[in-house]
């Protein structure tokens, strides 16, 4: 009972905070022009429950984007129409002006939004490892994460990667979980495994799960689309590459049966470890357990300003590069993006990581 009671609050305030929005939007519109009010909640209420109606069936695409979009209003509603409003008791005589900001607000966010998720850039790193016994020197490794692929990450998005993760000319690129939005429906759909394939790379392609696959249930069949692109999935299991380290795929946090890191652990510490886990949830365990480089994804570095200054109070690093003792470190904001093809205060990335292994000063 606690959890219906629970829900139905949920479902209560979410329509309470709904028809706000819209009467906020309808009151400056019919300032404008003369507006059908019954016309104008019908098609409201489809906008704002589109992600709901788009799970009914697949072939609802057009209100998984809508919903998408409908996100970016939910995101910034809650600051721009309680302001507006208090404008508008102010200057009464100003609705039209007001309105007109804050749509122009919202169209700025989309146009700038857009520009930073669909134009990814290249982060690059210079880091010196332990040789021990490896055969090689160096090594160029290419890490990208949360690319979520589907309707709006798309085949096209997909293709941008691969040219600049094929510019790098990478030893080794490591897919750092969350590749598809839930379900790889799409993915397959769109024969995005075509542009997956003519990823390059000298030692192999590797990837790991990440909360969203878990989320869609079909693991199987992306485990079998990753591995037919040539994308070698680990699933907490520990290799070997190109005799010269060790490299480790965590399950993601999610499974609640995935392994223990100290159980992935190389018997034997002669080559340096690197370990893909998806959600960088405590970086003093792969620190203990003498990890060397450890990669994660996850966080989008918030995705949308101001949800940076939450994932910074989750994560010890919720973006970017961190040394911790012999640990090297890198959180990404990721390749693409949950919801909204949207991206304000972070933008799309791949990092491109020079990996000196020799002497490593203490």
């Amino acid at each position: 009972m606690k959890k219906i009671g629970a829900i139905l609050t949920v479902i209560l305030v979410y329509s309470a905070i709904v028809f706000y929005f819209g009467w906020s939007v309808l009151t400056w519109l019919e300032a404008i022009m003369p507006v059908n009010k019954l016309v104008f909640f019908v098609i409201w209420a489809l906008i704002a429950y589109a992600l709901l109606i788009a799970r009914i069936d697949h072939r609802l695409r057009l209100f998984h984007i809508i919903g998408s979009y409908w996100m970016i209003i939910m995101q910034y509603g809650i600051i721009l129409f309680p302001l507006a409003t208090i404008m508008t008791w102010i200057m009464p005589d100003q609705l039209i002006v007001i309105g007109s900001i804050v749509f122009l607000l919202f169209v700025l966010s989309v146009v700038i939004g857009t520009y930073n998720a669909y134009t990814p850039v290249v982060r690059e790193l210079s880091i010196t490892l332990p040789k021990k016994e490896a055969n090689l020197d160096e090594l160029k490794v290419v890490v990208a994460s949360d690319f979520h692929l589907g309707l709006l990450s798309n085949k096209a998005h997909l293709k941008r990667f691969v040219k600049k993760s094929n510019e790098e000319r990478p030893d080794v690129v490591l897919l750092v979980g969350d590749l598809v939005d839930d379900d790889p429906i799409w993915f397959v759909k769109k024969g995005m495994s075509e542009v997956m394939k003519q990823l390059t790379s000298t030692y192999g392609n590797y990837g790991v799960l990440g909360n969203h696959e878990y989320y869609g249930k079909q693991i199987p069949l992306l485990v079998e689309e990753m591995e037919a692109s040539n994308v070698k999935m680990l699933l907490d299991e520990t290799i070997v590459v190109a005799d010269s380290f060790y490299l480790t795929g965590r399950e993601d946090l999610t499974n609640k049966e995935r392994k223990q890191l100290s159980d992935l652990a190389p018997q034997e510490h002669n080559l340096p470890w690197f370990v893909m886990d998806h959600t960088p949830s405590n970086l003093l365990i792969p620190e203990k357990e003498g990890t060397d480089f450890h990669v994660s994804g996850h966080t989008h570095r918030g995705q949308m300003w101001p949800n940076h200054l939450f994932t910074r109070k989750l994560f010890e690093l919720d973006y970017g590069y961190k040394q911790k003792g012999s640990l090297h470190a890198i959180v990404s904001s990721g390749f693409g993006f949950w919801g909204p093809p949207i991206r304000l205060g972070s933008q799309s990335e791949l990092w491109s990581v020079n990996i000196k292994l020799g002497d490593v000063e203490v």
